[in-house]
């Protein structure tokens, strides 16, 4: 028979591991809970860190791609808000501010973690020298005149227009001279532009040729070339199935 002391024994040791098992249940509902706080909490720093403390704020701008422009003429037609968060920084404005200088063809602008804004540019090339109002101006294979020269870079042609010349005659002019194979090319001394529809190359011996608009520039490539075979002044190539010599 068990005594009085026995039995408090037991019960003691039925009511420890019944708090002991409450303890669990609890702790571990707890657990959970303070894992869901601790992810929160996780979440909400991390927001603040990138949205809005200076931890991780703009300090500088890398510039690639610049050669006819100066980096630093990049950087302030960019007018980057250093000191400003990197995340909240709009690469579309700076996109647009940047491709808004006329050597600048294009821009693509990007983060660079964790506090750099890089800005890689593609500029325009020359593909002909503009004589507009007495002034020497490079123009690029889409007609746009971006660029002062004091002196004519050798090797590119020129091209002879007014300032009343529309631009979409440039724009053409271009197109006609992108299309011209080497061996015509080095040929040409200038490109005179009257109209969209009135576009011709003087060569440097003085032969002209009516080229017309750049439509089927490259089958009137072709046909010049045995053309050019022939006496003759004036060579009219605008309609490549009739063409003329004149003396």
């Amino acid at each position: 028979m068990s005594s009085p002391t026995d039995v408090d024994a037991t019960t003691v040791r039925s009511r420890r591991r019944f708090a002991r098992r409450q303890w669990a249940r609890r702790w571990l509902a707890w657990k959970y809970v303070l894992a869901v706080v601790l992810l929160v909490a996780l979440i909400v720093g991390g927001l603040w860190t990138v949205y809005f403390s200076s931890v991780l704020a703009v300090k500088g701008v890398e510039v690639t791609g610049a050669q006819t422009i100066s980096a630093d003429e990049v950087r302030a037609a960019a007018a980057v808000p250093t000191g400003r968060p990197l995340a909240r920084v709009d690469l579309g404005s700076i996109k647009s501010r940047v491709e808004s200088l006329a050597v600048v063809k294009s821009a693509d602008v990007s983060r660079k973690w964790p506090d750099q804004i890089l800005i890689a540019i593609d500029e325009r090339v020359a593909i002909a020298v503009v004589e507009i109002g007495g002034r020497l101006r490079g123009m690029d294979a889409s007609g746009v005149v971006f660029r002062d020269y004091r002196k004519a870079p050798v090797g590119l042609p020129r091209v002879q227009t007014s300032t009343s010349t529309p631009a979409e005659a440039l724009r053409e002019a271009a197109k006609v001279i992108s299309a011209l194979p080497e061996a015509l090319s080095t040929i040409v001394d200038h490109v005179e532009v009257e109209t969209v529809d009135q576009i011709s190359l003087v060569l440097r011996d003085g032969r002209v040729v009516r080229w017309g608009s750049a439509d089927q520039s490259d089958e009137k490539a072709r046909v010049l070339v045995d053309l050019l075979k022939q006496h003759g002044q004036v060579y009219d190539v605008s309609v490549p199935g009739q063409v003329t010599v004149s003396p």
